[in-house]
């Protein structure tokens, strides 16, 4: 169908189903469980650093937009005019999802122009919402397969409509991760961006999340389980403009929701030992120089320059250069170099993001 009317928000049909309800309880149960385990890690920049990265990483394969875990913690090191335009896109998301983040924290709200900015960040455009007819979905082949809407005032009263839903709570009951599905669905049915779409779709989920206070912040990446299912993703998405198949759907994305936060779960969990380990090594071997702030450098900042531990510690440039090769040493990092500049790389705690599948 490749004319779908889209509907305003709230939807009028019922959808806490008793299938859905029981997934809604276990999707949340496994968000309260990652919720606790991430508050037992003091620096929590460690895991946003890092879990963003991953969630940029597989958001950005779902577009085709596809690098490796060492470019793009390299990037935090070199110029960016060294890297692949399919780093820097990637990067570019990571970007706007810290600036989405930053935002819902201080201002308790998703907006427009919160959405707008964010497609700026990631696609490195100006434009604003579609006015100009001529979008259309196709498969690979070439296939039509939706077209969203086509006028440039149907699409911004369908945000409008679609921004009301997000921040106005006593417009709908619905438990949250329920309306986390339609949001998405209803975002990505509007396409309301050029380009972009996609990626700022699956932001804007992980941002609710943070409003509805269901996540403190922004490490679940939901795109990892779509990488995994995604014709499912797909035809799940085009089944509701098709046949009304919202159940599906929904449980679809509670089961993204379920599976995604369980595995943060278990990497934050590793990384968490990963830390103990190093702590003990290094109080052990070199007790001098243990501090928590050169243990959470190293940690926040996979590959590792002498200013940052410089800045973090606060020692000068040589006294951080000695404690990074005392690191090397003890077989805590490895260091590397790349034409002028000198890195360390903490490459188990890279293996951790490597190993996943």
């Amino acid at each position: 169908m490749e004319n779908y009317e889209i509907p305003s928000l709230p939807l009028a049909q019922d959808l806490e189903t008793k299938v859905v309800l029981k997934q809604v309880i276990k999707a949340n149960k496994m968000l309260a469980e990652l919720k606790g385990t991430v508050k037992t890690i003091p620096n929590q920049s460690i895991l946003v650093n890092t879990l963003i990265l991953q969630e940029s990483k597989d958001s950005s394969a779902i577009e085709q937009i596809v690098t490796t875990h060492d470019e793009l913690f390299k990037y935090d090191v070199h110029h960016p005019n060294q890297f692949s335009l399919e780093t820097k896109e990637v990067q570019y998301y990571a970007s706007a999802l810290h600036y989405g983040f930053g935002k819902v924290q201080k201002t308790g709200v998703i907006t427009s122009n919160l959405l707008i900015d964010l497609v700026k960040i990631i696609t490195k455009r100006d434009k604003g919402f579609r006015n100009t007819p001529g979008t259309t979905l196709k498969t690979t082949d070439g296939k039509v397969v939706y077209t969203p809407p086509q006028k440039g005032d149907d699409v911004i009263l369908l945000m409008e409509n679609l921004i009301s839903f997000i921040n106005e709570t006593e417009l709908s009951t619905l438990d949250p991760l329920i309306k986390v599905a339609i949001i998405h669905h209803q975002f990505e049915s509007i396409h309301p961006f050029y380009d972009g779409n996609g990626r700022t779709g699956r932001i804007l989920c992980v941002l609710f999340m943070i409003l509805e206070k269901l996540l403190d912040i922004p490490i679940l990446y939901l795109s990892r389980y779509i990488i995994l299912n995604k014709e499912a993703y797909y035809r799940l998405l085009q089944a509701v403009r098709d046949e009304g198949k919202w159940e599906a759907w929904i449980l679809f994305m509670l089961k993204a929701v379920e599976y995604t936060a369980s595995d943060t779960m278990e990497t934050v969990k590793t990384i968490k030992k990963l830390m103990s380990e190093f702590k003990i090594v290094l109080k052990r071997d070199s007790s001098k120089i243990y501090s928590h702030e050169l243990i959470n450098t190293i940690f926040s900042h996979p590959y590792t320059k002498i200013e940052y531990v410089s800045e973090a510690v606060g020692v000068n440039r040589q006294t951080a250069s000695r404690h990074l090769k005392q690191l090397e040493k003890i077989g805590l990092v490895t260091s590397y170099k790349h034409g002028r500049t000198l890195y360390y790389v903490n490459t188990q705690l890279l293996a951790i993001f490597t190993k996943l599948k």
